[in-house]
């Protein structure tokens, strides 16, 4: 699904992301076991990639996000994930396409 999208990764991070022909962002997660052990802290993670997603989605051009986490997430602070979220925000922001007035591209 994502070979003709784009990536956005820094350390705590990968986000694959490519256009869609709806009016509105879609986000998703794939988030494994090996990369965050215990379901507490994968739904910490989910919560705040959710909240930052809430306060974003507006601005952001209609497409399909999928999140994956990295190695470092683990030892993250909710300030550096929030902080890293919003440089991808901006990246995705700039590096998708905005769809014209038909509602597709």
């Amino acid at each position: 699904m994502f070979q003709q999208g784009q990536r956005s990764a820094d350390r705590y991070f990968t986000i694959l992301f490519r256009p869609n022909t709806l009016n509105h962002p879609r986000l998703g997660f794939a988030i494994s076991k090996q990369k965050i052990r215990l379901a507490v802290g994968r739904n910490r993670l989910r919560r705040l990639v959710r909240e930052s997603f809430r306060k974003r989605a507006a601005g952001l051009p209609p497409v399909d996000l999928v999140f994956l986490a990295r190695d470092a997430i683990t030892a993250a602070t909710n300030g550096e994930i929030v902080t890293s979220l919003e440089k991808h925000w901006a990246r995705i922001e700039a590096g998708a396409p905005k769809l014209t007035g038909n509602g597709g591209t």
